[in-house]
């Protein structure tokens, strides 16, 4: 065996286990852990919240209770799909980028993925703040309970802070003497 055919093979071997460890580093963290099963537990919990309100609905309870399981189960159930298309998109760029890479040596096909990953990670994580605009959406009891914390809370000690005035009447402590008592001091 010559020396270049082992570094060929030692080569070969450090090129497939970097691939190999990258995989399950990156590739099976990213997608699996951060992607996919998300989604999977996020359905299914969601399945079983809608086949729980169905039940519900078959038994005696109180209206109000059934209303507001009803308006819980949509705010879970939208919640999830918003999930499912917000997250979705960047692990399938991350399933396609592992499958096929770009190399460095070609620089717009390297720039133009880079920009595909930046515009899916974004998007992705949109999906950390759009939880109180679904809610908003969904849900009257919550917008009430947002009115009350923000119009009866925050803008009342914000105005009671920033704006404000002196309304009460104070005694004013410089007595100056009338025109009579300086008249009669000085003829004194």
């Amino acid at each position: 065996m010559s020396t270049s055919s082992v570094s060929n093979g030692i080569l070969k071997f450090t090129a497939q286990f970097s691939f190999y460890s990258g995989f399950i580093t990156f590739g099976f963290g990213v997608i699996v852990l951060g992607g996919f099963l998300p989604i999977v537990i996020a359905s299914s919990f969601s399945a079983l919240a809608y086949h729980n309100v169905r039940r519900i609905v078959r038994r005696q309870l109180p209206i109000v209770r059934r209303k507001l399981d009803k308006q819980i189960t949509a705010m879970v159930l939208m919640r999830v799909i918003a999930f499912i298309c917000l997250v979705l998109p960047y692990n399938a760029y991350r399933i396609y980028a592992i499958n096929f890479p770009t190399s460095r040596s070609v620089p717009m096909a390297y720039a133009v993925g880079r920009l595909i990953q930046a515009i899916f990670s974004s998007i992705s994580n949109i999906n950390f703040l759009i939880n109180f605009y679904i809610f908003i959406l969904f849900s009257s009891r919550f917008r009430r309970q947002v009115k009350f914390v923000l119009v009866k809370r925050c803008w009342q000690r914000w105005k009671y802070w920033c704006c404000q005035i002196d309304n009460q009447i104070e005694p004013d402590n410089n007595i100056e003497p009338r025109n009579s008592q300086i008249e009669s001091e000085e003829n004194i």
